[in-house]
């Protein structure tokens, strides 16, 4: 029998499971889904609703206890509907896989989709940031949170929430089963090491 691995999911309103109930939300489903898998894994939910990358590398180091091995850190969603640099996440998100990186934690890097509002430079520059960043430190990336929920807007609206940003319990069970062997894989790279 394999040791129970442990997990933090470190993040937004994406990772707390905002709007939904308590076991519709994306942790308890992903600690579902890898249970079905036959993953001993312990999950610590560390999502904050409206956090930034800044607000994340501020409370970053005191979320992180000495028993866990790994990270799904999801992050900056918040900093492009704030139309904040990319710059400064990229600079905060570094930030944080140093941080990762010292206390010798794997970690699963997962991007956002970045809408156009803000013109085509700052969506280029924004989207550039998580592939980048998972290449200079060496990490897994999961390239968009959202991706499984499909291209199409009349596709994806069926899996969201009135406001359009979160997903429904439907759309986070979608993600899981997609993102599900990425966090697979990362508990393996933990139990090789």
């Amino acid at each position: 029998m394999a040791e129970k691995v442990h997990l933090i999911a470190f993040g937004d309103s994406l990772t707390s499971g905002w709007g939904l109930l308590d076991h519709e939300g994306f942790v308890p489903q992903l600690r579902n889904w890898m249970a079905a898998e036959g993953e001993d894994v312990r999950i610590v939910l560390s999502g904050v609703s409206g956090e930034t990358t800044a607000g994340g590398l501020a409370r970053l180091d005191w979320a992180l206890s000495d028993e866990l091995q790994g990270i799904i850190l999801e992050l900056g969603g918040n900093d492009i509907l704030r139309g904040i640099p990319p710059d400064e996440a990229r600079t905060n998100l570094a930030a944080m896989l140093e941080i990762c990186r010292q206390r010798g934690l794997e970690v699963l890097l997962v991007g956002m989709p970045v809408a156009a509002n803000y013109g085509p430079d700052y969506q280029a520059e924004f989207a550039a940031i998580w592939p980048d960043l998972a290449a200079e430190f060496g990490v897994a990336l999961y390239p968009n949170f959202l991706a499984a929920l499909g291209d199409a807007p009349a596709e994806v609206v069926r899996f969201m929430q009135e406001d359009g940003i979160h997903p429904n319990a439907e759309g986070v069970r979608l993600i899981v089963a997609d993102i599900g062997p990425e966090v697979r894989a990362l508990v393996a790279r933990i139990r090789a090491k």
